[in-house]
């Protein structure tokens, strides 16, 4: 059995599949909350912001652009979302991206899955700066360093996400590479 592709499941939902809404939220849930909590540094942002994502999504499916990229567009509202509540929240104290989750460092509720003990020490010590210098990105660079490492969107795709040339995001994405290992050198 084949799977669907996205627009294809945007497609029946137009036409009162609940079920195709619900394959397009359970595909992309994750991804999206996590792009956001990422890019916010604050899970409960991130829980509102695709909340309302997916609510823009709702509204908006009735005038759905066949040929539109549904990926494409949904990190793209994801995005504008966040930036926009950013804009409107400048004057507030940031969270830090190594702050305490739910009473533990950030390092353990983002596991990288089985390690060996001496890989997972050596990634406790290094998962907290690397947070870190992922928070002192620029917005621009950090966007485009979350949608490619953490969520495997293409350089084209965040390109089409962001508004940017190509060649404008693999610059801002080799400049946060460049900027995380100066400040990961001491590490090593």
């Amino acid at each position: 059995m084949t799977q669907d592709s996205d627009e294809a499941l945007v497609t029946r939902y137009r036409q009162g599949d609940v079920a195709a809404f619900e394959a397009l939220l359970d595909r992309h849930r994750r991804g999206v909350f996590r792009f956001l909590a990422r890019f916010t540094g604050d899970e409960a942002r991130a829980e509102d912001l695709a909340q309302d994502c997916w609510m823009r999504f709702i509204d908006a499916a009735p005038r759905w652009n066949a040929d539109g990229r549904f990926k494409i567009w949904l990190y793209a509202v994801a995005r504008n979302l966040a930036t926009d509540e950013a804009r409107r929240e400048s004057h507030r104290a940031h969270a830090p991206l190594d702050a305490p989750v739910r009473g533990r460092p950030v390092g353990e509720v983002v596991a990288s899955g089985a390690r060996a003990p001496e890989e997972a020490a050596q990634d406790a010590q290094l998962r907290p700066r690397l947070l870190r210098a992922i928070g002192e990105l620029s917005e621009d660079q950090r966007e485009v360093f979350l949608l490619r490492e953490y969520e495997g969107v293409s350089f084209a795709e965040i390109a089409l996400v962001t508004g940017a040339p190509l060649p404008t995001v693999k610059s801002r994405m080799r400049y946060a590479l460049e900027s995380l290992r100066r400040a990961l050198q001491e590490v090593a």
